[in-house]
């Protein structure tokens, strides 16, 4: 079972994710997205942390998906291309990144939960200190503190993933184990186990109940 990662350095390998690895069913990406890593190369430096817990939205007929009543101005990139960001302020307080799947006119997305902090942490922890000092397990755990210490806002909203400076990437981090369990923050359409996260680490949301996908 994953816990946490060792530092050992400089990473060997990055590779951006092709809009091919989007254009996918979404529950696909949603687990695939499980240890890659999410960059945001702004101008106050690079902050980069691993994708540990991810949630699933899927169309129309789904009452949690933004796309439920049909397109509108928001959620217009939901119908657009695949790899493109979804960002958009919930309840009025915390940002929340998306990443768009499957083909173009199919709305879908896979939200962003949590990562494992993994480059520019004094810069994460500057942008989450309004409140005191924030432990590193804890500066990108739940979607609105990960966009806060990447410094995130709607500026980003429609950003290609495909391409910096706000991209997904291989940077061949370590299979994890995963776990599957109901989304959580919503009030409808909890029934679908479409949370996905790494077992055991200690940067997803607390509520972890579900099951350990089999080896």
């Amino acid at each position: 079972m994953h816990t946490s990662r060792p530092r050992t350095g400089p990473r060997r390998t990055s590779r951006i994710l092709p809009r091919a690895f989007y254009a996918r069913p979404t529950l696909e990406v949603t687990a695939d997205l499980i240890g890659k890593v999410l960059v945001h190369r702004a101008p106050e430096g690079v902050a980069a942390g691993v994708i540990v817990e991810t949630e699933a939205y899927i169309g129309e007929s789904d009452p949690a998906c933004h796309a439920a009543p049909g397109p509108t101005a928001r959620n217009a990139p939901l119908y657009g291309a695949p790899g493109m960001a979804y960002v958009y302020l919930n309840y009025g307080m915390h940002y929340l990144v998306n990443a768009v799947t499957e083909a173009e006119g199919q709305p879908a997305a896979v939200l962003i939960r949590a990562l494992e902090p993994l480059e520019g942490l004094d810069l994460m922890a500057r942008r989450r200190a309004r409140g005191g000092v924030v432990a590193e397990a804890d500066l990108c755990r739940g979607p609105g503190n990960l966009t806060r210490a990447l410094g995130l806002s709607l500026a980003h909203n429609r950003s290609d993933l495909t391409n910096a400076p706000l991209s997904i990437e291989d940077w061949a981090v370590p299979p994890m184990d995963l776990a599957w369990g109901p989304r959580i923050g919503i009030s409808v359409g909890t029934d679908r186990l479409w949370r996905c996260w790494a077992a055991g680490h200690r940067s997803v949301s607390r509520r972890r109940q579900g099951f350990v996908s089999p080896a």
